[in-house]
């Protein structure tokens, strides 16, 4: 992949965003560049978090040295973006500390919609989700200097497992989803080439084993584990730096 062409990595990044888009949800599992509901979603939705995965995945795909992985997509996060670890206020410039620029390169949008009645939290309304995990992953890549472009982030199941009923709440995947959400995270690494992969958790470690990835277990930033992840995120890159 180094040697392609911008054209050619972009071609491959739209041709991995439609294969995600082809997958069919079901009432507990939400495909972002699939599904839209009416009750959260603008009316482009899907097509938007399309483009924007597109212009992520594109400049990154090939060259990218560090793989962060995660176990599933979150309702505050991917969810309404379609970029796995990222969440709304990044791409709107509205974040306290992640610049818009930093994860696409060009102008991101919502697709959360601002006047749908089941989002309550006038901050939300006003300013899009916010995600506090995706908050601590990126400025650990900010804080030990590495270009956000080197940086891939994604999910093993890379869509949004909720519970039944509850559209704006995370659940944990089920094997049989993890098993399908691999065939796509096998892909994408395939694409990048050679990296350090970093799961996020435990969980997240253990699965990629089950599939034979040689991957770096980071504690959760969740749940009082934000200060550790970022102790163990600043000790893996200056290990590689040296």
């Amino acid at each position: 992949m180094d040697t392609q062409t911008a054209s050619a990595k972009r071609a491959a990044a739209e041709q991995f965003v439609a294969g995600l888009a082809a997958y069919e949800g079901n009432d507990v599992v939400f495909n972002p560049w699939r599904d839209y509901d009416e009750r959260y979603d603008l009316p482009d939705a899907p097509a938007v978090r399309r483009q924007q995965l597109v212009e992520y995945l594109a400049p990154r795909l090939g060259h990218c040295p560090y793989v962060v992985v995660a176990e599933a997509i979150g309702y505050q996060g991917g969810r309404f973006t379609g970029i796995a670890i990222t969440c709304e206020r990044m791409l709107l410039g509205v974040h306290r500390s992640i610049p818009a620029a930093d994860v696409i390169p060009v102008v991101g949008a919502r697709t959360s919609n601002p006047d749908s009645a089941y989002i309550t939290k006038a901050t939300q309304r006003m300013n899009g989700f916010n995600e506090p995990t995706d908050t601590v992953v990126w400025e650990a890549i900010r804080a030990n200097g590495l270009d956000p472009y080197e940086v891939l982030l994604w999910n093993i199941f890379p869509f949004h497992p909720h519970k039944a009923g509850e559209a704006l709440s995370n659940r944990t995947p089920t094997p049989d989803e993890l098993q399908k959400g691999w065939a796509f995270t096998e892909q994408l690494l395939a694409l990048n080439g050679k990296a350090q992969v970093l799961a996020v958790g435990r969980k997240a470690a253990d699965t990629l084993a089950m599939f034979n990835v040689e991957a770096t277990a980071l504690r959760h930033p969740a749940n009082g584990g934000a200060n550790q992840y970022r102790q163990e995120f600043a000790a893996v890159v200056s290990k590689s730096k040296q």
